[in-house]
């Protein structure tokens, strides 16, 4: 198919004046300009049949995963929120360990940065500007880090233990990444992360828009794959990359007998390979050790707790379908620092 802007200079085209001409192609420039203004086609996404490893999500789970597998992933997990912008230079723990982005970016130079960004309970203060500065706070930290990073504004929309109004999520979206992208950090990408699980939901209702997603997200747990695949036809249909933002063999561990964990770990690989996801983010924490999550019951899901669970993973590591942090990893995923 030509493309309209071949249409508009074909010779012997009716296109009327020169003027008129002249007015369409900078409608088309300036059409191309504000679809591009947020998301580029996907942005910071591994080169074909190359899938980008996190780990996280604090300092010691990190660099425990570190030890485990005897190299650094590509991105490091942290998590901060609206209401406070804690976690990022100082260190922070709300109970589920402490988290210190300034910590991991110093210690892993080579490592990209994939970030939760809570807002339960906040998004009319988003939206009314009320945490302007600690947006500003957020922003500043992601421009200085001179890094690739994955930014997930309201990570499990459609969550009900998050509770987001449909309308209010996209606005207070589109209100952080207006202020971010204003500010010059404009090296984020943009992920949209769904719970995927059931009860099933029309996800679209909290969609900001495809100038404002550059990946698709979803959380591996304990779910079913036919809860998780329906958000990832969606990504196809927006041509979005996909991203496992969150995953974690809850209710099973690493240490589940009878080959249980192994199950969980060779499922997650295979549903890796069988949907084309770029990129898995593994939280390798033993949960029942965190105030915040003791009372859920998860286990302890580090790879390090099972010697089989370990072997597996690092098996799985040496194929050079997936990326870990090294000196070229920033361009080949696009990224260039301009100092």
């Amino acid at each position: 198919m030509q493309s309209f802007a071949s249409q508009i200079n074909r010779p012997g085209a009716n296109t009327g004046s020169a003027l008129d001409r002249i007015c369409v192609m900078a409608l088309v420039i300036a059409f191309c300009f504000i679809s591009k203004a947020f998301c580029e086609p996907n942005k910071f996404a591994p080169p074909a049949g190359k899938t980008l490893v996190f780990a996280g999500q604090n300092d010691d789970s990190f660099d425990d995963y570190v030890r485990t597998t005897g190299a650094a992933p590509a991105g490091c997990m942290i998590y901060t929120s609206v209401q406070e912008a804690g976690g990022l230079l100082e260190p922070s723990d709300y109970g589920a360990g402490v988290s210190s982005g300034k910590y991991l970016l110093d210690k892993y130079p080579n490592t990209a940065v994939q970030i939760g960004l809570y807002m339960v309970d906040a998004l009319e203060g988003v939206i009314s500007g009320q945490y302007d500065d600690n947006i500003d706070k957020i922003g500043s930290f992601i421009k200085e880090s001179k890094r690739p990073v994955y930014l997930r504004i309201g990570y499990e929309f459609d969550g009900p233990h998050n509770h987001y109004d449909p309308g209010k999520y996209i606005a207070a979206y589109r209100h952080i990444a207006d202020r971010l992208k204003n500010k010059g950090a404009d090296n984020i990408a943009y992920v949209w992360h769904s719970y995927a699980s059931f009860p099933r939901v029309n996800y679209m209702n909290w969609y900001p828009g495809d100038e404002y997603v550059d990946w698709f997200g979803i959380s591996f747990f304990a779910q079913h794959e036919s809860e998780m695949s329906p958000v990832i036809s969606l990504a196809k249909q927006h041509n979005k990359p996909v991203m496992i933002a969150e995953s974690t063999p809850s209710g099973i561990g690493t240490t589940s007998g009878a080959g249980v964990s192994e199950r969980w770990f060779r499922r997650y690989f295979d549903f890796t390979a069988k949907y084309d996801i770029k990129a898995i983010c593994y939280i390798n924490c033993n949960w029942d050790d965190m105030p915040m999550f003791k009372d859920f019951k998860w286990g302890d899901c580090r790879l390090a707790g099972n010697s089989k669970i370990k072997k597996v993973w690092r098996a799985e590591m040496k194929s050079d379908k997936y990326l870990q942090s090294s000196d070229g990893l920033f361009n080949l995923l696009g990224f260039r620092n301009n100092k």
